[in-house]
């Protein structure tokens, strides 16, 4: 089956590529969640659309990339949240309140799949998050999860 990825895909590709892959896993997985859309020759012409706007998100080079990673690993990033008197969380920190605290505390724009979590961040106080600003550039930030 030929598709056109609509998200990056870690095991296949970028949003724009045109892939080939087993049947059922297009038709089960990847159309259904919005990954990828049907290969037609009209669809074809959103190619160019999409490419358009992945490069207007991707980071251009590796000089824009270390930039890009110093301002990240220079931040500390608060977060309040709901917690217990344990210091446990009601619920869990997500990555979208992630972007959120890091552009609230002057930092760069970053886009939620490019953070990486380990294991969900459930627990009041210091921890580290990944983001991986360019394929060969990756930063470290430093979250503090306080009670509100």
């Amino acid at each position: 089956m030929k598709l056109i990825l609509t998200q990056e895909v870690s095991s296949l590709g970028a949003p724009g590529d045109v892939v080939e892959v087993k049947d059922g896993y297009g038709r089960n997985y990847l159309v259904p969640r919005g990954f990828a859309i049907r290969w037609t020759k009209g669809a074809e012409k959103q190619i160019a659309s999409i490419k358009k706007a992945r490069s207007a998100r991707e980071v251009s080079d590796l000089g824009h990339a270390d930039e890009i990673k110093q301002r990240l690993e220079g931040l500390t990033v608060t977060i309040p949240a709901q917690a217990g008197s344990t210091g446990r969380l009601f619920g869990a920190v997500s990555v979208g309140d992630i972007v959120d605290a890091v552009k609230a505390s002057g930092g760069p724009d970053i886009d939620k799949r490019r953070i990486q979590v380990s294991n969900p961040i459930k627990t009041v106080g210091a921890h580290q998050v990944v983001v991986k600003v360019h394929d060969e550039v990756t930063a470290t930030i430093n979250l503090d999860v306080v009670a509100s």
